[in-house]
């Protein structure tokens, strides 16, 4: 009897040319196959996150729309694709279960549940994603489906990276401009977890997603300056840059902090002349993220101490009605990818 040949297609949401939603488009591409020290994951669910929205059509972002140097524009400008996309596959975070393992991975088997966050590097919005076994990578929190493990990855552990950085401590007041984001709802999770009284900053559709997370006060960004309601914060937390130390100043207490996640020039000059003074500081920071911080935040949702809210699912079919969705700003929580139609978990208590 003639074996059947193990199929070496997969389908994926490719994007061929910038572009509005519709430029994503399911495709047949070749499966990967894992290397010696690399695992093969079978995907579950991945989300809608600003990167993906952004890289899909790079070629419309001007350096000046940029919320980085404009070297990194040129950087990143050149690694998406000058003319045409060269990350043709997007989704930077998921959740499934290993496929199959190279001969020297050690840390994970076939069938383990796993989610991660892949960075620029992307390629989630497929049925099987390849990655090195250190890759930012860790088992599934035992408590959560792969839906809501999907949209955790990226935002938790930028934010908890970030936070750490700042030593944020019980009592202290924290601001987050931007907290309905992937970063800005992980932030007010974690900042809550570490003992701050938590404001968020955010448009009023989105309030009650931000309450919901733990934010004590919610501010509508459209209806009232926060800079000028004479509160002060230990720490204001601008997720997407779009305020400034300057504007922000008085708004911080003597020995606050102004930490940018999203940062130009004139920032990191700003972070610079405020390290030579004692009193308020700028500070422009990234996270890359780290296996490190990926099992710090499992740690942190099995212990109930961040959760997600999940807004919509759409099927890898409908991607391009997702991306729209997210875009108009209808979203009230995360938006999540699902590859294979459906949440296959279904239970939230799971045993490893």
């Amino acid at each position: 009897m003639r074996k059947r040949k193990a199929n070496r297609f997969m389908n994926a949401v490719v994007v061929s040319e910038y572009g509005p939603p519709e430029v994503l488009r399911v495709r047949k591409i070749g499966k990967p196959v894992p290397g010696d020290r690399e695992v093969l994951v079978r995907v579950r669910a991945t989300s809608v996150n600003y990167g993906d929205l952004l890289a899909r059509n790079f070629k419309a972002v001007s350096p000046r729309e940029f919320n980085m140097p404009f070297i990194l524009w040129v950087f990143t400008r050149t690694y998406f694709g000058i003319g045409r996309p060269r990350v043709q596959v997007l989704g930077s975070e998921f959740s499934g279960e290993i496929e199959a393992v190279g001969r020297d991975v050690r840390r994970f088997k076939p069938g383990d549940p796993v989610f991660g966050y892949r960075g620029q590097s992307m390629g989630a919005y497929a049925e099987y994603v390849r990655l090195p076994e250190n890759a930012c990578l860790a088992l599934m929190p035992a408590n959560m489906t792969y839906e809501e493990a999907a949209v955790v990855p990226y935002g938790a552990v930028m934010a908890l990276g970030l936070l750490r950085r700042m030593k944020v401590r019980p009592g202290q007041k924290v601001l987050v401009v931007g907290a309905s984001g992937g970063i800005g709802s992980a932030a007010v999770q974690i900042a809550r977890h570490l003992g701050a009284e938590v404001t968020g900053v955010c448009a009023v559709e989105r309030s009650e997603y931000v309450r919901s997370l733990g934010a004590g006060k919610v501010i509508d960004y459209r209806m009232e300056d926060f800079t000028r309601n004479g509160e002060t914060y230990d720490l204001i937390f601008d997720v997407l840059g779009r305020s400034s130390f300057s504007r922000c100043k008085n708004s911080l207490a003597a020995d606050g902090s102004y930490l940018a996640a999203s940062f130009k020039t004139g920032k990191l000059l700003r972070m610079l002349w405020t390290s030579l003074s004692g009193g308020r500081k700028a500070i422009c920071a990234l996270a890359p993220g780290s296996v490190a911080d990926l099992l710090a935040v499992r740690d942190l949702i099995e212990a109930g101490k961040i959760k997600t809210v999940i807004d919509r699912s759409f099927p890898l079919e409908q991607a391009a009605e997702a991306h729209r969705y997210v875009e108009a700003g209808h979203a009230r929580g995360k938006v999540v990818i699902t590859v294979d139609g459906e949440d296959k978990t279904g239970i939230k208590e799971r045993q490893r």
